[in-house]
């Protein structure tokens, strides 16, 4: 075997969206990289819709680019259509997203990766990791390719995508490959199993590819771009700021399957390789094929297909929303069953790939392998689906290899993002600690602090991180936020949890009669202080509750207030209720006692305070008689 004779700090295998943030951030650092995939043509392709973004995964570019990652940058550049998804709703799931030209994206990537100094890219497949048993844990010193050369590092990033063992499958037809066209890795995935990792597989599959010259768009949806495009970049420059997207901007369609659609279908799916057995990986859940749609959504009678340009210059367009892994026949028969695509032709087919991934439990939060030092794993392999959650983990393992190896500025600290302070933290948290048995895609419902990981304060959360590492320069990272904006609180612990509250839980019984609607004992009410359950009468959120100390109880109500019931609408003064069962106390609990509180409680209820959050009442319509409160969150 032919020893290269150069060294180099860090190996990426694989060139696709985590290997080029891999590779870009280990250099920016100051690491000598050696980038090496199988087919130099194919660096940072777009295997499957061709956009950046989307609900959640936009809040990952924009948090790569805080961090000085490239995948913003270079889609604001090669961006045909830009949307902002979910702008009716709240801002803590409003999305961006941007069509690209694919070919332009992918060339533009690979100029910034030729262009960056201190690092190489090469072509070739990598066959084994070669691997130091001297000591009590293993290490990796580089790999070695299918040409019969070694190249020697102090660590390696494995961001091999689909092509661990890929297969695929059109219908009956098999044949090995990570895409079409191109080969699959073989020999990683023995290397991988001999050093203990346990492998599994998942699937996933594209829809075929139409020529637009036969698409009939005369009567189908338009959807244009928004106007004034949004952007990635989340610390541009003042001209980039004010500059239009450099390309044109194109529309897309939308259409439907059909009721003959889904016949079609339901008729082939004995010739389904997801029917018959033949793929044993598990698919994404949230992005499934136009065979499980129909099987398991037997009940809709149509489902959305989006018409995506591939790009300015491109012929083929994508059809968002029929991924399939049906036979050719079938496949061509089926799009002429869909609005606008009677006479269309298919460029290419739709495929289903499946591909080995390791359990994202074997590696640390820095996304280091537990098994072997040195050795990183970021993408696809981890069990993740999406080109966005495979360049933020790239730029993670990129990050903290270069750091382990003494790069960087600083205390050189490894990167470990919490789930407080950004979407990156949340997926490798759940990655590492949980795992996957399926494609693990990035969802607002997975983080809890959403409110606060909102696209708009991305800048004031990371870019702090991205300066001290040094992957931004001062005046971008230094860039004063927005007038109006919320400012993050520098980086730090995690915020401690508020002491007792006084009391656990609210809840609320209606009874079926008037009578024991205005009995005062629907409100009950359990103290964390007290140990049993405490009742008493219910109270307007402006009236003192009984009870309370060095606070006079309410005046009983009178006979006039009560004859004025049914015209307390248009008062100004409260109504007055019937007064209830005297409430039980209970020693030691401001709630339901006027002894002196317990240590850490201060008596507050469960209705809402500018410091407990959101409210959680609502009045309730209804006649005059009924309930005024009623509880959201019981």
């Amino acid at each position: 075997m032919f020893v290269y004779p150069d060294d180099h700090d860090v190996i990426v295998v694989g060139a696709g969206h985590a290997g080029c943030e891999a590779a870009l951030a280990a250099a920016r650092l100051g690491a000598r990289t050696l980038v090496l995939t199988g087919n130099l043509e194919m660096v940072a392709q777009m295997a499957c819709n061709p956009a950046i973004g989307g609900v959640a995964k936009g809040h990952l570019v924009k948090e790569i680019d805080a961090l000085g990652g490239e995948m913003a940058k270079v889609i604001d550049a090669t961006g045909i259509q830009f949307r902002r998804l979910n702008a009716s709703k709240g801002p803590a799931v409003r999305s961006t997203r941007a069509q690209a030209d694919k070919r332009r994206y992918r060339d533009l990537m690979r100029r910034r990766l030729e262009q960056q100094p201190d690092l190489a890219l090469r072509q070739a497949e990598v066959a084994e990791l070669l691997i130091d048993r001297d000591g009590p844990r293993p290490r990796v010193v580089g790999v070695a390719t299918t040409m019969g050369v070694a190249y020697r590092a102090r660590a390696v990033i494995l961001t091999t995508g689909t092509f661990l063992r890929g297969k695929i499958f059109v219908g009956e037809a098999r044949a090995a490959g990570g895409r079409v066209g191109e080969a699959p890795a073989l020999g990683l995935s023995a290397s991988l199993a001999q050093l203990g990792f346990p492998l599994a597989r998942l699937k996933t599959g594209t829809p075929c590819r139409i020529d637009a010259a036969t698409l009939d768009v005369a009567g189908l949806e338009v959807q244009p771009g928004d106007d004034p495009p949004p952007r990635f970049a989340v610390l541009p420059s003042d001209d980039e700021a004010a500059a239009a997207p450099p390309l044109p901007q194109i529309a897309c369609w939308i259409t439907h399957t059909t009721e003959a659609t889904h016949a079609l279908i339901r008729d082939n799916l004995a010739r389904s390789p997801l029917y018959q057995g033949a793929i044993e990986g598990t698919g994404p859940r949230y992005c499934p094929s136009i065979e499980d749609k129909v099987t398991r959504f037997a009940d809709k009678p149509r489902h959305q297909i989006f018409l995506e340009p591939e790009g300015i210059d491109s012929a083929e367009i994508y059809p968002n929303g029929i991924s399939t892994s049906l036979p050719y026949d079938v496949q061509l028969a089926m799009i002429r069953t869909i609005p606008g695509l009677a006479r269309a032709e298919m460029t290419r087919a739709g495929y289903a790939v499946e591909y080995d991934f390791v359990d994202p439990r074997e590696l640390e939060p820095t996304l280091e392998t537990r098994r072997c030092a040195g050795l990183y794993h970021g993408g696809q392999l981890n069990g993740t689906s999406g080109y966005e959650e495979a360049a933020i983990q790239g730029l993670l393992a990129g990050v903290n290899a270069a750091l382990a190896l003494g790069f960087g500025p600083g205390d050189r600290e490894p990167l470990i993002l919490r789930r407080d302070q950004a979407y990156g933290g949340v997926l490798v948290d759940d990655l590492v600690t949980r795992g996957t048995r399926e494609p693990y895609r990035m969802m607002t419902s997975r983080a809890e602090f959403r409110l606060l990981l909102r696209e708009d304060t991305v800048a004031e959360r990371l870019a702090p991180i991205g300066r001290r590492l040094g992957l931004l320069d001062d005046d971008a990272a230094g860039a004063a936020p927005r007038p109006g904006r919320w400012r993050w609180p520098r980086p730090g612990p995690a915020p401690t949890p508020r002491p007792c509250s006084g009391r656990r839980r609210s809840t609320t019984r209606w009874r079926a009669t008037a009578r024991r609607r205005w009995s005062g004992a629907g409100r009950r009410w359990r103290s964390c202080c007290a140990g049993p359950s405490s009742t008493g009468p219910r109270s307007s959120r402006s009236r003192p509750r009984p009870g309370w100390p060095g606070r006079p109880p309410p005046p009983p109500p009178s006979s006039a207030s009560r004859s004025r019931s049914s015209t307390r609408a248009t008062s100004s003064a409260p109504p007055a209720r019937r007064p209830g069962p005297p409430a039980p106390t209970t020693p030691g609990c401001p709630t339901t006692s006027t002894t002196p509180r317990s240590p850490g409680c201060r008596g507050r209820s469960s209705r809402s305070s500018p410091r407990s959050g959101p409210a959680r009442w609502a009045r309730r319509p209804g006649s005059p008689g009924s309930p005024r409160w009623r509880s959201r969150s019981c």
